[in-house]
């Protein structure tokens, strides 16, 4: 018979399969719990011509978010009365949302809700159904039954053994239980215990149900509004992510444009306000009573701005102690010729005038000696010549400075110029734009346009008419300037189109209040803040403007 010896003997064979298995790289351990689902919270949305309104169930009230249609701005400072299952109530601001206390969320169902807005100037109706979900419950096994008197001596016999693996991988269970009664089944076979046999089967069986049912228990999902990509590419950023992100849209307008060519410039001074201050001696630098001008000074005509110390070189000092010399004998022979012509002229025998060139030869020649004396002592003064500031000093004392050398470069930062190299044939019109470093938009005055010379760029000059101040002399630009050709397209901010994974340009479409789809567009310039969309777009979409790198950043 089928005695309790050969069940021991069994049931030592199977708890072989029940020694603890560590879960390796890849696996979960057994008492690691799947991660939950996450879920976004029941909403309700409504959408009319002027705004965008979304109604978030957050326990027992009701956060609304309430947005301008076409440019996704948040409305401050509206009234928004609300009908719901308990009556009209009136919504409370709290800073750029809305709040109402629903207590009646607590109960599954579909709720049926009329917002009507009111703002200074615009009053609007809108409707949405907001639905709550029954709640989800965590599934929990069955135990599996006891079908003969067997399989509760093997319950009893293995009750430690499941409590420990019951937390465990469910693969882990099977393979421990399955063990455990696979080796009574080798023992009912081998004795020829057909009936018993068969009731171990049909136990393994059970078990095999009871496993499936521990493997099939699944975590309560967890409800959290989170900014994520879909499957499909599109992002689904809920409002409250679209507040901090501050996305922004507008509505794509098809019109006629002119189209716009790019070229590369630089800024320049304007040469009618802007000037250099050279030395014209070659000579050693001296500052003059209060300092040389700093960086950024301003300055007047004709205000003294630095004093050069002429310096002599040994050939000079050569050749002038030699001048003096001569000057020197010549003096003195022309002081003897006025003494001699003076005793005469007392006799009569010379006449006045004869004299008197005398005196004057002896004059010039001394005076000619005694700048000789001073030529050391007298510095050449650099002087400003126009009003400005200086935006280049060169100017160290006891600098040694050759001539034409370049100690002040002085420009009026109100008066600048950009210079462009265009390398097409397409004439351009008397408007341009370019873009500064900050972002800002400057616009440019035509001023004229060179020839080009062997085939080269053709030099286009451009007056900045804009803000001046937002460019530096000598920075490098992008002139954006207008042709006479037309091009239909939609206009739309540069900001708005970014570089999609694939290298494509891509623009985000509001397609509604919580999803951005992005779409692949075909661009022309048209100035320097915006470009022209001539695919990918069509009118009446609207496109994010601002924060469409952020949306394009989430995964």
């Amino acid at each position: 018979m089928f005695g309790f010896r050969s069940l021991r003997l069994a049931a030592f064979i199977g708890l072989l399969s029940f020694v603890p298995v560590h879960a390796h790289e890849g696996h979960v351990h057994g008492d690691e719990a799947p991660p939950p689902s996450v879920q976004t919270a029941p909403r309700a949305t409504a959408i009319s011509e002027v705004f965008e309104l979304v109604a978030v169930a957050d326990g027992p009230q009701l956060t609304v978010y309430l947005d301008r249609f076409d440019t996704n701005a948040p409305v401050t400072g509206a009234t928004i009365d609300a009908e719901t299952p308990a009556g009209p109530v009136a919504l409370v601001p709290d800073g750029d949302i809305y709040r109402l206390d629903a207590p009646w969320t607590d109960a599954p169902g579909s709720y049926e809700l009329l917002f009507t807005v009111a703002t200074d100037a615009e009053i609007d109706f809108l409707t949405g159904t907001l639905t709550i979900p029954e709640p989800a419950v965590a599934a929990t096994p069955a135990p599996a039954p006891l079908a003969t008197k067997v399989m509760g001596r093997v319950q009893t016999g293995v009750a430690s053994a499941q409590d420990r693996i019951r937390r465990a991988d469910p693969a882990l269970i099977g393979i421990g239980v399955l063990g455990f009664l696979g080796g009574i089944l080798v023992m009912a076979l081998m004795r020829r215990r057909f009936v018993a046999a068969s009731t171990v089967a049909t136990v393994i069986a059970l078990v095999l149900g009871t496993t499936a049912a521990l493997a099939d228990t699944a975590p309560v999902p967890v409800i959290r509004d989170v900014a994520q990509r879909l499957p499909d590419g599109r992002v689904f950023a809920p409002k409250a992510a679209q507040r901090i992100l501050a996305i922004r849209t507008m509505a794509a307008i098809e019109d006629a444009h002119r189209r716009s060519v790019e070229m590369p410039g630089r800024v320049i001074p304007d040469p009618n306000a802007s000037g250099f201050v050279q030395t014209a001696l070659g000579g050693r630098l001296m500052a003059p009573p209060g300092g040389f001008p700093v960086l950024g000074s301003a300055v007047q005509p004709g205000d003294l701005m630095a004093l050069v110390e002429p310096s002599v070189g040994p050939a000079d000092q050569s050749a002038i102690r030699q001048t003096k010399t001569e000057l020197d004998q010549e003096i003195a022979l022309e002081d003897r010729r006025v003494t001699r012509l003076r005793a005469l002229s007392q006799t009569g025998n010379v006449s006045a005038s004869q004299l008197e060139e005398a005196e004057l030869t002896l004059a010039g020649l001394r005076e000619r000696r005694a700048s000789i004396d001073t030529l050391r002592l007298e510095p050449e003064a650099l002087r400003a010549p126009v009003t400005g500031i200086v935006s280049k000093a060169n100017a160290f004392p006891g600098l040694i400075a050759e001539t034409n050398t370049e100690v002040f470069h002085i420009i009026d930062p109100a008066r600048l110029w950009v210079e462009a190299l265009s390398f097409g044939g397409d004439p351009v019109a008397e408007t341009a734009t370019t873009r500064s470093a900050d972002g800002r938009v400057i616009s440019l005055g035509f001023i004229g346009a060179g020839f080009a010379e062997e085939g080269q760029a053709q030099p286009i000059h451009f007056r900045i008419d804009g803000d001046a101040e937002a460019l530096a002399v000598g920075a490098r630009v992008t002139v954006f300037a207008q042709t006479r050709s037309v091009i239909n397209g939609i206009a739309a901010p540069r900001e708005a189109i970014i570089r999609g994974n694939n290298g494509e340009d891509i623009v985000f479409v509001h397609v509604a209040p919580e999803l951005f789809e992005p779409r692949s567009v075909r661009t022309e310039p048209l100035d320097g803040g915006r470009v022209i969309v001539v695919a990918g777009l069509s009118a009446g979409d609207r496109m994010v403007t601002t924060g469409a790198e952020l949306l394009n950043q989430l995964r």
